[in-house]
């Protein structure tokens, strides 16, 4: 993942430059991308947006999940959990995929425990 959004800012540094590869580029590359300030590109917000929204957070099996984003089961497990699971925004239970309150905070969405009771 990496080589290919150097790649890209490579790609943007030709051209619309010199050719060289500067921070503005890599941030200009970044935003044209939609690759945010955590590394997140916008199917990674989707997975995350999806299990929030559509199942309260999780878990969620990884079947449904990939049809839920109309992705690839493989795709889901090779190229975006390992980065949303080491990055600290989702957790591979028995259960399924589980959001973390990381997730929450950093989509802008309010974060409940499922272990604490709600007030109606």
């Amino acid at each position: 993942m990496a080589n290919r959004l150097l790649c890209r800012a490579r790609d943007f540094a030709v051209v619309e430059g010199d050719g060289t590869v500067t921070a503005e580029v890599v941030r200009r590359t970044m935003d044209a991308l939609g690759v945010d300030d955590q590394g997140l590109d916008p199917m990674d917000r989707k997975v995350l947006h999806t299990i929030i929204h559509k199942f309260s957070g999780g878990p969620v099996g990884l079947d449904t999940l990939a049809v839920a984003v109309s992705e690839e089961v493989d795709t889901i497990t090779d190229v975006y959990e390992p980065y949303l699971i080491q990055s600290g925004f989702l957790q591979r239970t028995p259960r399924g995929r589980v959001a973390t309150e990381l997730a929450y905070r950093h989509l802008g969405v309010s974060y409940v425990r499922k272990d604490q009771p709600r007030l109606i």
